[in-house]
């Protein structure tokens, strides 16, 4: 016991020892599939060990049954994140039964189950795997590619797989699967081999054992084996050798290690994708080789793979198949060949790359069995046909159709044939690992001998092929790789655990709380000889070196550097694992520097092996002269310092400088116990040595030690040498010289050792590190550290310059007299002083002051890997300064040298990445390119706040040169390196964290209680505060197009009035408010259109239309149905009907919406259905209505009802608009009876319906000019009256609907319609415009015609009433801004009173705004412009709309003219409106607002009645809206005025009509809240021709002129044109100023105008730029003429990233 109490006394125990269980075993009995898995045996392991002892585990493993037995079984990998970031966790894959459960966690985090999944079957083995999509197969692709990252769950008859993305495939397997290996290019499968498969006789080939397939939908192909012989030629066939078994597969390098079962070796071989040569030789597609023999075995493979469906027993089939092939002299016919399994040539037919236009000859037929559809090669083509072709080159039959393999195996190396080999000496375990200096070693593990062999292998400099070295054997049980520290785990025989890294043993490792194995056991290793053993006088210092003699063991890392209380309770109270003798059984799960330990009592523990050095300050030095030593002395040299650094007990993090410096300095041939500074050196960390025996013993009195080691501190002896001393005189104290005299004889270092001969070396790259560290402000501790190190080599090495440098840099650390060790002039000899070792000290301080100064430089020693910031910041300087644009690009040589140990090695694969940049010299540019370059190397914005402030200065020039006028393509690291991250932001447009909320509110609906139901608290108020912060207006709108509330019934009762007239007075007067309540809904649409996202689990809320009234004083409530007085029957049905489309026009077209969510909203009362007619409609507009199942629209349209089918088909139309859809088009036809042929039946249409029919078809085949639609519309506008009562009421709107419609389809396309000069349209329009004898009836619907029973006689010529108003607007649409003069003369209004009776003066408005459309350039924004439209007969005589007395004139008809007039001055206001929509054009504005203020005096004025107040009421409701499209979304007061005031109008002449007209000016005067505006492309024009067609709905069930669901249209022509700046800090919406460019047109020059953010812009293919400036936010330029795509309209609702100055990281300008 005495003997193992000294052995724990020595090396103090540490670990992070866990006992470790798969975290999907338990997960698996919570699972609830747990049922038919008794997993009830697993208890775990803590009380099997207290219970059965070391069978407990072992055994109830036994028990699990699963109809038979089945073992659990899992794997784990190191994490792998999503986006390829770092992450340290461990990832599990736990099979057991049918279940597979893959689970992440790490110390840090707890384990969680990521995926679960359940199978049908038992699974045989699961694995990870990754997929590669890719278009082209070739081998360079791989690096790019896009990879699908799946997991594969194998079973006995087909492999599932699922990509992390959640696609999921399946592909049944051909034939038993013995493994899968997941692959670089996808997965490779082992057939298993059956019991009484004979080997086939001579004529037949064996079938293939290794298959591959290289995606899920992808066929499974055999893999191609090229094995080279003796002779150089080799030889290439599919894999057939039943004896050879896969035992390791790597995916990088791409190698395969497989075990020969009948000759005992080991093979490796390179995997790789078939080259066509390959393939060739294997297809036997060549002339010479196409004997049928060979035809037919290549086929019988083929034909057995696919004549294996589900049901065959796969091992009984090949002969059935190969049988009956042979026997029937191999026709193609074969019946066998036809019971291929249809799951694996369908899924062929799915293959990823197929692409139907290869030619003939490619053999890619219907299925997909070879590659020719991957690499489309024309080396395909020339392959000639094996026989069995037709002479005319058609397919081959698809059955004999090979199967082309995709990967190769090419043989690189067998192992040496022994004599004494077992027959069974399989390799168990196979891994690849490297030594600490980067040599790969491919070890596999022969448990039968427990025998390790590693081979060494490594690239050949042309990075072609892998050379393999020799075999070297280590006595092993088990071993596992440690790749974090490049070393390998070895479980010997004894026991014991090794560590090694490549084949050089480093030392035992050590696992507190498991006892050794044996301590007396003799070890049977042989050592490496150390050059320690020389160490002169061992002080307690080198006893914890220990030199290598004694045995070095090592602890896993410690969490807490306390390791007393851990290792206590180890050994305390856990005694089981003495009392078991428990010893470690095998090794498993090596991730990164963790691995499992798998004792004998069958319990687990996870340990983790420490790494090689924890300060950042050691592993720099240690990478460095690593670097420059040759390989094997590296290699001893860090085992050295490993052995020392994990010793059990290892340094805390403080002391392991310390330790390292003590140990390099012994290995140089210092005997560090000696030298001064070195002795005193404290490897506790916290207690220094002096004190350490003090707290022992406690003393009152204190002693005289205290003192004296005071005054031999460091600090001390700073303050007396400070030059202050002298002159306070101060004298310095007397030290006692009692430890002096040990140093008074000079040190002589020994030669012998390892690293004496490198000093030099190792002094110069340690002098390169310190160098480098002065670039990293956070590393000053670590460079006073490495100062003490360098002045005591750099004095023995007599290099003063070397000292001095030290000293001016820091002059308090670097004494002036110090210890000085000399080395025996015979032995410096032997220093190797390598070639770059330079006298005077390098200095990148020294280099870039000269740079800067212009002196010329040698170039700047670095080492490339570890002095990256040096070789930044010399290229930087070099780039910037000194303006050599190469030095980055090309070759750095000049600037740069190379350190390297040997000149052969190349450093290429280190090299930088390689930019070409622009070749241009000004400063800016130069700038540019160091920025782009800097975040090409990958430097951030906090590498340059730790780089020294000097050093940084050229940079952050650059940086601030570029940050004003940063490129808009730029990457997003450069954005944020310049800081600029509203660029890199914009960039990526919309990545704000709170995209939606910054122009669409996220109030949940319901917030505010009292007014939850107006339907428009879903509004973003804090945009819209920005956009009008003076006022309440935005609060006004709201009152005024709310329809939720009671409306105000203010009637006085006179005293002759009865209670019960009161009553009905009250009534009535509601009626006439509940005109205006009706009309409200289309303004509100307007007003919050696009606002809302909705939530899909809710339905959409309506607000209700409300028509009760309140009285005062008692607020009694008034209601129309008490059945005191008449209310028009249906009168809410198309009020409703608003109602809906309002509400459904809320939804932003980029919510996220589906058919079941419109189903959803479907209400249950049929009093609600109009409601829900108008939301289709409204899905429609925004785009939504396409995701509507067609089977949802027919069980629409079928059921009937009128509003639904009107809203359905205008919705379904308007969202494919222009794209000639034809199931759209069958969908309207069945409802236009025009278009369906003459014998159908005849279908009863509600009239309404047709009419929203043919205007559908208007926009779906919007601007195409299609010519038959176009002359079936042409025939409908002058549609006669049918027989019976047919067609007979509301004609108007439909003539006026195909109007609209062949407008639509013809728009804007004037005189060049082509293929439809036989129709001659305009002419047929004129007639229909001004009348005229009616042509005789073209076309199929003749016969309707002729029935002599008329409701109405209209004889020979056309009802001008009826037909006028399409055609001039159809005329209008034609020949929109075409500027033709002789249309728009057609059109000019007539100049005598005789032709002025002719006209409705109602058609005069029409045709004068047709007539400014066409001549769309003519129109001036100004009131003379609009007079010169009246002709002169009527300017002359007519009553100006100011003046009061009649002019008397007695053959003038008055009315007529006065009528006229208003009608021509409405209608040239209407297209300025056109014309200047959403331009917020100043003069336009006035012109309109004072023909506006015209109206409302005249129709005050005492001889209105002469005109007609209807008349006069319509014309400024035209006027109204078109001063509203000027100022869409604007929210102008003066307008809202004009609306407010006509709203509080009720009485008298005020309709529905009137009304809707005035609220649908307030809802575009605000329309969708600010956000939007009117656009005036033809498009646009069309849409809003529909929505303002100037007469009004007498009543809200008049559609008699014109289909009120059309009034909705006006969505088609917004366009969302608010820009929004948004600060990039707060990520808040702020103001900012902009300097908008026009482009020059032909009215202005190029522009610039101020304009205050957030505001509209005006239409954007009018500008040329926009720039954001003011003094608080970077300037930010959008150039508009490269095109919009930044300010992409429909998606992107204009957010303008942008950033204040202040704050921002870097320098601003005053710094500077």
């Amino acid at each position: 016991m005495s003997n193992f109490y000294e052995e724990r006394a020595t090396m103090i125990a540490a670990g992070d020892l866990q006992e470790f269980v798969p975290f999907g075993r338990d997960h698996c009995k919570h699972h609830p599939n747990a049922l038919n898995l008794q997993l009830r045996q697993l208890q775990p392991a803590s009380e099997l060990w207290s219970s059965d002892g070391a069978a407990g585990l072992v055994g109830s493993l036994q028990e699990v049954t699963i109809h038979e037995k089945q073992k659990e079984s899992w794997q784990l990998r190191k994490g792998v994140s999503e986006i390829g970031e770092e992450v340290d966790y461990d990832e599990e894959l736990y099979v057991a039964g049918n279940m597979v459960i893959w689970s992440k966690g790490s110390k840090s985090q707890a384990l969680a189950v990521y995926k679960a999944f359940t199978v049908d079957s038992p699974v045989q083995q699961a694995l990870w795997c990754d997929f590669i999509i890719s278009q082209d197969k070739s081998e360079k692709a791989y690096s790019s590619d896009e990879v699908e990252k799946c997991i594969c769950i194998l079973q006995s008859s087909c492999i599932n797989m699922h990509s992390i993305e959640g696609k999921d495939y399946i592909a049944s397997l051909p034939f038993q699967v013995a493994n899968v290996w997941p692959t670089k290019y996808g997965l490779l499968f082992e057939r298993s081999s059956s019991t009484h498969e004979v080997p086939p006789g001579p004529p037949r080939e064996p079938l293939p054992t290794m298959f591959s397939m290289l995606h899920p939908l992808d066929e499974i192909t055999p893999l191609v084996c090229k094995s080279g012989s003796l002779f150089g030629s080799s030889r290439v066939q599919y894999v057939v050798d039943h004896a050879m078994k896969i035992v390791f597969l790597n995916t990088d390098p791409s190698i395969i290690m497989t075990y020969d079962t009948v000759q005992s070796l080991h093979s490796v071989w390179a995997l790789r994708r078939v080259k066509t040569e390959e393939e060739n030789v294997v297809l036997k597609f060549s002339e010479q080789g196409g004997t049928p023999q060979n035809v037919a075995s290549s086929s019988s493979l083929t034909a057995h793979l696919r004549s294996l469906s589900k049901g065959d027993s796969p091992v009984a089939s090949p002969f059935q198949n190969y049988s009956s092939i042979h026997s029937q002299s191999r026709s193609t016919s074969s019946p066998s060949l036809h019971s291929r399994s249809p799951s694996i040539s369908n899924m062929a037919a799915l293959s990823r790359a197929h692409s139907p236009a290869l030619g003939v000859h490619s053999f890619s037929g219907v299925q997909r069995f070879n590659l020719s559809s991957h690499n489309q090669s024309p080396k395909r083509h020339s392959i000639s046909h094996s026989p069995n072709s037709n002479s005319n080159g058609s397919f081959l039959a698809p059955e004999t159709e090979p199967i082309v393999p995709e990967l190769c195996i090419d043989h690189l190396w067998t192992e040496t044939i022994t004599n004494i080999r077992e027959k069974n000496s399989q390799a168990s375990k196979v891994f690849i690992t490297s030594d600490l200096c980067g040599q790969k070693f491919l070890c596999f593990l022969v448990e039968s001998e427990l025998q390790l062999r590693c081979v060494k292998f490594q690239e050949s400099n042309d990075k072609t092929q892998l050379i393999f070295g020799s075999i070297t054997n280590i006595h092993a049980k088990d071993a596992a790789p440690v790749e974090k520290i490049d070393t390998m785990l070895v479980l010997e025989g004894s026991g014991n655990l090794v560590l090694y890294t490549g084949v050089v043993r480093v030392g035992k490792v050590f696992i507190p709380g498991l006892p050794a194995p044996s301590l007396t056991m003799s070890n049977t290793m042989p050592r490496p000889s150390t050059p320690l053993d020389s160490v002169s006088t061992p002080k307690p210092l080198s006893k914890l070196l220990g030199s290598l003699d004694e045995v070095a063991l090592f602890s896993p890392v410690p969490e807490l550097r306390d390791s007393s209380k851990l290792h206590d309770s180890l050994y305390n109270e856990d005694c089981t694992f003495q009392q078991l003798g428990t010893y470690i059984h095998s090794i498993r799960d090596p991730v990164c520097n963790r691995v499992t330990l798998e004792l004998s009592n069958g319990s687990m523990v996870r340990i983790t092996i420490p790494e090689i050095a924890t300060s950042e300050l050691v592993q720099t030095c240690l990478q460095a002269i690593k670097f420059i030593l040759p390989k094997e002395i590296a290699v001893q040299m860090l085992v050295k310092w490993y052995s020392v650094h994990s010793a059990p007990g290892g340094p805390s993090y403080h002391s392991e400088w310390n330790l390292f410096v003590t140990c390099l300095m012994n290995m140089m041939g210092y005997n560090t116990d000696r030298l001064a500074w070195t002795r005193n050196f404290d490897f506790e960390g916290s207690l220094s040595p002096v004190i350490a025996p003090k707290k022992a013993r406690p003393s009152e009195t204190g002693s005289d030690d205290d003192w004296e080691y005071l005054l031999n501190s460091d600090y001390h002896q700073n303050v007396e040498s400070h030059l202050l001393n002298r002159s306070l005189c101060l004298s310095p104290l007397e030290v006692s010289q009692m430890k002096d005299e040990d140093f008074s004889q000079n040190l002589i270092l020994d030669s012998s050792t390892l690293l004496f001969t490198h000093i030099p070396a190792i002094f110069f790259v340690l002098h390169l590190v310190y160098e480098e560290l002065k670039l990293n402000t956070l590393m000053g501790e670590g460079i006073r550290s490495l100062v003490g190190l360098l002045v005591q080599l750099a004095r023995d090495l007599k290099l003063e310059p070397y000292v001095d440098h030290y000293y001016r840099d820091y002059p308090t650390l670097v004494r002036t007299t110090g210890q000085v060790c000399t080395i025996d002039q015979g032995q410096t000899g032997f220093m190797h002083h390598p070639s770059f070792f330079t006298s005077e000290p390098p200095s990148i301080y020294q280099w870039v002051s000269s740079c800067l100064k212009g002196e010329g430089m040698p170039p700047y020693p670095y080492l490339p890997g570890i002095c990256e910031r040096s070789r930044l910041v010399v290229l930087s300087i070099a780039l910037y300064i000194l303006g050599n644009e190469n030095s980055v690009s090309e070759d750095s040589s000049q600037y740069l040298s190379r350190i390297t140990i040997a000149p052969q090695k190349s450093q290429a694969e280190q090299e930088e990445n390689r930019f070409n940049f622009k070749h241009s010299t000004s400063v800016s540019s130069l700038a540019e390119q160091l920025v782009v370059w800097m975040t090409n190397v990958g430097f951030t914005l906090r590498d340059l706040e730790t780089l020294p402030f000097g050093i940084a200065l050229p940079i952050r020039d650059a940086i601030y040169h570029c940050r004003e006028q940063p490129a808009s393509d730029w990457p997003e690291a450069v954005c944020l390196l310049i800081g600029r991250q509203d660029l890199s932001k914009q960039a990526c447009e919309g990545n704000l964290p709170k995209g939606k909320s910054v122009l669409s509110s996220d109030v949940p609906s319901g917030t505010e209680t009292e007014e939850e139901d107006d339907g428009m608290n879903d509004m973003n108020q804090e945009v819209m505060s920005l956009i009008w912060s003076e006022d309440l207006r935005v609060q006004d709108v709201r009152r005024l197009l709310q329809s939720a509330h009671p409306v105000r019934v203010n009637v006085v009762q006179y005293p002759e009035l009865s209670d019960h007239e009161f009553i009905e007075e009250k009534e009535n007067r509601l009626l006439q408010l509940c005109q205006r309540t009706m009309a409200l809904p289309v303004g509100r649409g307007m007003f919050t259109l696009f606002s809302y996202h909705p939530v899909p689990t809710e339905p959409l809320p309506i607000p209700k239309l409300n028509l009760t009234g309140r009285a005062p004083p008692r607020n009694t409530t008034v209601d129309l149905n008490s059945g005191n007085i008449d209310v028009p029957p249906n009168m809410t049905s198309w009020a409703s009907f608003h109602n809906g489309v309002a509400a459904g026009l809320k939804i932003a077209p980029a919510s996220q919406i589906d058919s079941a969510w419109i189903v959803y909203n479907k209400p249950k009362h049929a009093e609600l259905a109009n409601e829900y007619a108008g939301f289709l409609m409204a899905l429609g507009l925004n785009g939504h209505l396409t995701k509507l199942a067609t089977l949802n629209i027919h069980d629409y349209l079928t059921k009937g009802h009128e509003m639904t089918s009107i809203g359905l088909l205008l919705g379904v139309s308007a969202a494919k608009l222009g794209t000639m859809d034809m199931s759209i088009t069958r969908l309207l036809s069945i409802h236009i009876p025009a278009l369906l042929p003459p014998t159908s039946t005849e279908l009863d249409v509600p009239h309404n319906v047709q009419v929203a029919a043919v205007v559908g078809i208007g926009l779906v085949y919007q601007g195409t000019a299609h010519r038959h639609t176009a002359e079936v519309l042409l025939a409908e506008i002058g549609r006669p009256p049918g027989p019976e009562m047919e067609y007979c009421t509301d004609r108007e709107s439909y003539s006026l609907a195909a109007g609209l419609a062949l407008g639509m389809v013809c728009l804007g396309h004037g005189s060049n319609l082509i293929g439809m000069s036989d129709l001659n349209v305009p002419e047929q329009l004129y007639q229909y415009m001004v009348g005229g004898h009616r042509r005789f009836q073209a076309g199929m619907h003749r016969e309707k015609h002729k029935s002599p029973s008329y409701q109405i006689k209209e004889g020979d010529t056309i009802n001008v009433d009826v037909t006028c108003p399409g055609a001039t607007l159809a005329l209008a649409m034609i020949y929109l801004k075409t500027n033709n003069r002789s249309i728009a003369d057609w059109l000019r209004a007539p100049d005598t009173m005789y032709l002025l009776d002719f006209v409705k003066p109602e058609f005069l408005l029409l045709r004068t705004l047709a007539r400014c459309l066409i001549l769309w350039d003519d129109i001036l924004p100004n009131s003379k412009w609009v007079d010169s439209n009246v002709p002169q007969i009527i300017r002359e005589n007519s009553i100006s709309l100011s003046e009061i007395e009649l002019p008397c004139s007695e053959d003038l008809n008055l009315e007529t003219l006065s009528q006229a007039h208003v009608y021509i001055i409405a209608g040239a206001c209407l297209s300025l409106g056109f014309r200047f929509a959403g331009s917020e054009n100043l003069s336009a504005f006035n012109c309109l607002h004072k023909f506006a203020k015209d109206f409302m005096t005249y129709l005050s004025a005492p001889n209105a009645s002469v005109t007609g107040p209807y008349n006069l009421e319509t014309c400024l409701s035209v006027v109204l809206l078109s001063l509203a499209m000027v100022m869409a979304g604007s929210g102008n007061l003066k307008v809202l005025q004009l609306c407010r005031f006509l709203h509080m109008k009720t009485g008298g002449e005020m309709n529905y009509g009137f009304h809707l007209a005035h609220h649908m000016a307030l809802g575009l005067l605000f329309l969708g809240g600010g956000r939007y505006s009117l656009s005036t492309s033809n498009s646009s024009i069309a849409a809003l021709l529909c929505a303002l067609y100037p007469h009004f709905p007498a009543h809200s069930t008049d559609n008699r002129y014109h289909l009120q669901a059309l009034r909705h249209l006006y969505v088609l022509a917004a366009e969302p044109r608010l820009l929004v700046p948004v600060d990039v800090d707060t990520n808040m919406p702020c103001y900012a100023l902009l300097e908008v460019t026009y482009k020059g047109t032909q009215w202005y020059e190029q522009t610039k105008e101020e304009l205050m953010a957030p505001t509209l812009l005006p239409e954007l293919h009018l500008l040329k730029q926009i720039k954001v400036k003011g003094p608080r936010y970077w300037e930010l330029l959008i150039d508009l003429s490269k095109g919009t795509q930044h300010l992409n309209q429909k998606q992107f609702q204009h957010l303008l990233l942008i950033q204040h100055f202040c704050h921002l990281p870097n320098i601003s300008a005053n710094q500077l």
